[in-house]
This record gives structure tokens, sequence and C-alpha cells, in this order.
């Protein structure tokens, strides 16, 4: 791409701020830099549900990407754990925001997967609000090359000033009702649910390893976490099996989803 195409599609970027064209041109301007498969920004406001702002999905995709992830998983995945940290602004490899045992997790095995990518990255972009947009680079046959990340660091000023002036607004959206709902009280189910998980079985000091541990985080990550001995963290998660009577880490990432169907 030579530098002329690049000045014309930012200026085309810059021009439909506020328009419905704007997550199209910031696509095509993205795309033209690193050629990629797919496209999804989403807003980010604590625990609430995220908003899915534009995603260039086939119908197929669509499901995996959006509806399913929206129902749940979203509370175990790097970018939404990342955006409510929150992380400064900027560009992420979803391997380098990712826990020590992400790839070898449940949530990685039982949900992301399905999605068949090669490697995602993303624009981290704050807000008022305080809220996040993440506009995420998906491909499916190989990683992003190191010069293909400079060339969109290059553009990175533009992209994240144009974000902020798009979507300035973003953080009262997630305060209006959804499908019926108080958005307020659905946030605050979704915030509880790892509180609540196998509640009057398990010890709030047993549901924190749970929750770590379906993120992704190793036993030895764990302890650094909660200040004790990885071994500690393995008798833990010993009593969690056999208080919820299941013998898997797959099992538990089904119990927990279960519980936000509840929710």
């Amino acid at each position: 791409m030579n530098r002329n195409d690049k000045i014309h599609l930012m200026g085309e970027l810059v021009a439909a701020i506020g328009s419905k064209d704007f997550p199209t041109r910031l696509a095509r301007l993205l795309r033209c830099i690193a050629p990629y498969n797919y496209t999804v920004i989403f807003g980010y406001q604590g625990a609430a549900r995220p908003l899915d702002l534009f995603d260039d999905f086939p119908v197929g995709k669509r499901k995996i990407f959006v509806t399913d992830y929206q129902e749940g998983p979203y509370l175990l995945d790097p970018f939404y754990l990342a955006s409510v940290e929150p992380v400064p602004a900027g560009l992420y490899r979803m391997r380098d925001l990712a826990p020590d045992r992400f790839y070898q997790g449940e949530y990685f095995r039982s949900y992301y997967v399905q999605t068949g990518l090669a490697e995602e990255i993303g624009f981290f972009v704050d807000l008022p609000g305080p809220a996040m947009v993440v506009t995420s680079m998906m491909r499916e046959e190989r990683p992003f090359a190191a010069r293909e990340i400079r060339a969109l660091e290059e553009v990175r000023p533009v992209v994240e000033a144009c974000i902020r002036r798009h979507w300035h607004d973003l953080a009262s959206k997630f305060e209006q009702p959804e499908d019926g709902a108080d958005g307020s009280n659905l946030q605050l189910q979704i915030e509880q649910s790892f509180q609540t998980f196998g509640d009057g079985l398990l010890t709030p000091r047993e549901r924190e390893i749970v929750e770590y541990t379906l993120k992704g985080h190793s036993a030895d990550a764990i302890g650094r976490i909660l200040s004790i001995s990885p071994g500690t963290v393995r008798i833990h998660r010993r009593n969690i099996y056999s208080k919820l009577r299941i013998s898997s880490q797959g099992e538990l990432f089904s119990k927990f989803i279960e519980t936000l169907a509840r929710a």
C-alpha cells in the first residue's frame, strides 16, 4: 500500500465520522494495511454485555463470534478482561494479553477453537464513562507479521482519534434497557456470576480458584495472584471437583456457562 493510498483512506475515515459508514471505512483502511479475514468492533463497559458496534462476519460465523460470545463466554475472553483492567490504549496481540495457560484452558478448547483463527489482534481505545472500544482484526491463515504490526502502529494515532470522536457517547448506550430488562440489573447479574458460582457448595476462596482457572491461569499463576502456594491451589481444585461432582475442567466450564444461562 503506497503512501498516497493510505492518506486517501485516512481522509475518507475522517470524513465518515458520525455516519453509519464509519466502521466500514475503518475496516477498509485496516485491511489495506494488513489484509485479514474478519472485523468485529465491540464496546465494553465493566461486566455489561458487550455491544456489537460492527462486524463483517458471514451468518454462520456471526453466531460463534457475536451471538454465542455475548451470552457469557466474553467473561473469559482476554480482550474483554484487558478492557476492564483497563489496559492503556494501543494495539495488542491476543497472545500478549492471554494468561499463561489460556491456550490449554477450557475456554479456548470449548469455545475459542471454534473460531478457527490463526491470530486476533485489536486496537483498544478508551472512552469517557469509562468505556472501551476494541477493534479486532482476525486472520485465519497465518499470524500477523512484524512488519504488518508496525504498519498498523503507524496509523494508530489517527485510528484512535477517529474512534474517540465517532463513539464519544458510547457509555450512555449501556444504560439503555435491553430486551426489556434493566441494563444495570443485567450488568449486576453477570458481575455476580463468578461470585455466586457453586453457591452453597464452594467457599469464597474456591470460587476465586474457579474464576482464575477458567480464565486460563496455571496453578503457579493463581498462587502468585492469591498469595498461596501452587500446591494449595491444586488442593482447592480437587475439593472443587469433588463438591461439584465433576472430574474435568470441561465439566467445570459447562457448569459455569449453565450458571450464566440461568442468570
